[in-house]
């Protein structure tokens, strides 16, 4: 498996995707129950496939990237060929920016010395997709970059 198994919830989510992947490897729900009974080695391996299937389909969707942390925010926008990253950083520990609080200060505070500003662009590993997947294990998540946006924005003009 290269990416990992969706999870139960997951799998129930996508109950009908899985039932169309059984069919288009012609595996009805009789020989569906025979196999999870009688081989739950091969059952395991279509589970994995499929999963694999998924993330392939969300991996090669993904646009934008955000990491935040307290005192960090990593913002990623996934191009064809490389990522470019905008992050911000502070010093201040009493700033937690995965708060509201936090995000608060940071808006009252974005122009001041105490907010460090970084720009950069990294090419991907051979593999773009599995790239993408490890910043997701590692605890990105995917957004619509409403945020990379506005950093970007605000970066161009400064």
């Amino acid at each position: 498996m290269k990416y990992s198994r969706l999870t139960k919830e997951q799998f129930e989510e996508l109950h009908q995707e899985f039932i169309n992947f059984l069919a288009t490897q012609s595996i009805t729900a009789d020989e569906w129950e025979d196999i999870k009974k009688n081989k739950p080695e091969t059952a395991e391996q279509e589970l994995d496939v499929f999963s694999d299937l998924v993330w392939l389909g969300v991996l090669g969707k993904v646009e934008f990237l955000e990491h935040i942390s307290p005192q960090q925010i990593h913002l990623f926008q996934c191009n064809e060929k490389s990522m470019r990253l905008i992050a911000l950083r502070i010093d201040n520990k009493a700033v937690d920016f995965t708060t509201k609080e936090g995000f608060n200060w940071l808006r009252d505070n974005l122009l001041s010395d105490s907010v460090e500003f970084f720009n950069a662009k990294k090419e991907y590993s051979e593999d773009k997709h599995l790239d993408i997947f490890k910043m997701i294990q590692s605890g990105a998540n995917i957004t619509k970059g409403e945020l990379f946006t506005y950093f970007a924005n605000l970066v161009k003009g400064a």
